[in-house]
């Protein structure tokens, strides 16, 4: 049973005229009266009784009758919703993001995102930047931003801007007067950082360790809030994403660019391969890039 002829079926028993249902359905009387009796041998009975005059729904006929409604209803509402995702009118889309980033440069994105397209829903997860990448492969997002990560097998990385790490202090710290701030002078102070695991932790710990510079931790924490927290509080001297910029600022630190070593990552957007992705994912991958790529986005 295919939905023309359940159509052809329902045209036919409501108009109780072959004549009225093939011009309804722009068909020829032939070829209604073939899908009508396809639709007879497939279900393995009469469901019309027809004689030169009249026409008659059987007792089958008259009891497919609502069920044919109910599925030609459902049909057309599956037909209206999916021509909306489509058309970017209905949908939801969920972004993994690492917190620095969600924090401060994704809303300007997801503002965009919805002057295009108010009809779809986004919902944001701020999670660790390994974290974004689990959520991508195992499906449980479909978009993910973070630092590029090392080994990303089958997934898509789109990069939206290069993110150079700065050293945040204490107000009125002695390296203050510095226009840039050197590890070997900052490494004198209390070093407070993420803990492991984390891709930021991993990433100053090879830097220094490339450049033989030993780091002693004083503190860790386990959110880049908190290590900007401790900082604004004297508790020591942090090295953070530029991302962290504006929300250590807020928090009363002080930044400053950190050199010899510098550390750079880029950042972007982990997907699945394009071709995999939703409609309205692809446009938010479109609008992301738009927005951030090419750009000094901090």
């Amino acid at each position: 049973m295919n939905i023309k002829q359940v159509r052809a079926f329902l045209a036919v028993a409501q108009s109780m005229s072959f004549a009225n249902a093939a011009n309804q359905l722009h068909l020829s009387q032939p070829a209604l009266s073939l899908s009508i009796k396809s639709l007879e041998d497939s279900l393995g009975g009469k469901l019309l009784t027809r004689t030169t005059r009249s026409i008659a729904l059987t007792p089958e006929g008259e009891a497919l009758v609502p069920i044919a409604r109910r599925l030609l209803a459902q049909w057309e509402d599956a037909e209206d919703e999916m021509k909306q995702r489509f058309a970017l009118q209905l949908g939801k889309i969920t972004i993994a993001s690492m917190p620095s980033f969600a924090a401060s440069l994704l809303p300007k994105a997801i503002r965009n995102y919805h002057a295009s397209y108010p009809d779809i829903q986004v919902a944001i997860d701020d999670v660790l930047s390994d974290v974004v990448v689990e959520m991508v492969r195992n499906n449980q997002v479909e978009l993910g931003i973070s630092f590029e990560p090392v080994g990303l097998l089958e997934l898509a990385f789109y990069p939206l801007y290069d993110d150079r790490f700065i050293a945040i202090l204490p107000k009125d710290h002695p390296l203050e007067v510095h226009e840039n701030i050197t590890w070997e002078a900052l490494l004198e102070y209390d070093f407070i950082t993420l803990q492991r695991p984390s891709s930021v932790r991993t990433m100053i710990e090879k830097t220094l360790s490339d450049a033989n510079i030993e780091l002693n931790v004083a503190f860790d924490a386990h959110q880049l809030a908190t290590v900007g927290r401790m900082v604004s509080d004297g508790m020591g001297v942090a090295v953070v994403p530029a991302l962290c910029r504006q929300q250590a600022k807020e928090q009363g630190a002080i930044c400053r660019p950190i050199v010899e070593p510098e550390i750079h990552r880029r950042v972007g957007v982990i997907c699945q391969p394009r071709s995999s992705l939703s409609i309205a994912a692809a446009a938010m991958l479109d609008i992301l890039i738009e927005t951030y790529a090419g750009e000094n986005a901090l």
